[in-house]
């Protein structure tokens, strides 16, 4: 799967909306004087986005090792590329509602697919809660800290007047778990003010690994995949609302996206996620057993 450069195309796709709309009310003042003319000399508009023969997936940081192996596996599967493009949960969720041409958006919550299904930009009948997460204390390595997680526990004197690295719990799904969790049990008043906060929950995984902070919280599957650090504890399940990462179609995906669904929620993406740290949810998913994408592909459950 191709990554793209998650800054740089996200600022794009703000800067090409915006002047989209400014041009788009300049334009009108002189274009009925041209249109006559213009008529029987202009030459064919190009089309307003060239066709692409790959998909795109706006999808949370904390998927994009698994999610990179279960796109090959899925071009492999089907001959269809997938590029993703990787930030936290509500920064891509603004970003398809400011007009980037996503194919598919796989969250690390389902708040913020509520907020694209209200706007019209998802295909409802295309959503899954596909999977699932842990949340976990992390120190560097070489960290000798010792730590039971449980009401009231002394998080703030294990600081040692250290930093606890967090992802921003003002926006994103990692830091709203987070300050979920440490409100439950008492101690986020105690720490709050000693927070830096990451712009995702990978930069989060960075400042501990880099040793910028003794501490941080991120999701298990993270920890997993940075050898720089190591589990100190695990959050309680009932210390924070359920992890549940959701996919849906946007509104303008073509009908092969139908595909990407399916694989994603079949088991052969299963067994790849399953090996990163993921866990299937329970239950069902928003859709129903029969539903389809499109009438084109029936997607079970896990």
């Amino acid at each position: 799967m191709a990554r793209l450069i998650t800054r740089r195309l996200l600022l794009g796709w703000a800067l090409l909306a915006g002047l989209m709309r400014g041009a788009a009310g300049a334009g009108q003042a002189d274009a009925a004087g041209r249109a006559k003319g213009a008529a029987a000399t202009a030459p064919a508009a190009p089309a307003t986005e060239p066709a692409r023969r790959e998909l795109l997936v706006f999808a949370a940081a904390s998927l994009s090792d698994a999610l990179e192996e279960v796109g090959r596996a899925f071009t492999a599967a089907t001959g269809v590329r997938v590029a993703a493009s990787y930030a936290a949960s509500s920064v891509l969720a603004k970003q398809i509602e400011a007009g980037a041409p996503a194919d598919a958006f796989f969250s690390a919550d389902v708040a913020w697919v509520d907020y694209l299904e209200k706007r019209g930009l998802i295909r409802p009948s295309s959503r899954r809660d596909v999977l699932r997460n842990t949340l976990v204390l992390i120190a560097p390595a070489d960290s000798t800290l010792r730590l039971r997680i449980a009401p009231g526990f002394d998080l703030a004197g294990a600081l040692t007047g250290g930093r606890l690295a967090i992802a921003d719990p003002d926006s994103v799904p990692a830091g709203e778990y987070a300050r979920a969790a440490l409100t439950r049990l008492g101690v986020w008043s105690r720490v709050s003010d000693r927070a830096v906060r990451g712009e995702n929950v990978r930069a989060a995984l960075a400042y501990v690994a880099r040793g910028e902070a003794p501490l941080g919280i991120v999701y298990r599957t993270d920890a997993q995949a940075e050898k720089r650090v190591r589990v100190v504890d695990v959050f309680p399940e009932d210390s924070h609302p359920p992890i549940t990462y959701a996919l849906a179609l946007t509104a303008r995906a073509p009908p092969k996206a139908a595909q990407l669904v399916e694989f994603l929620t079949g088991d052969a993406a299963r067994q790849i996620f399953v090996r990163y740290g993921f866990t299937a949810p329970p239950g069902r998913r928003h859709a129903s057993e029969t539903e389809t994408v499109q009438g084109v592909v029936d997607l079970r459950p896990l």
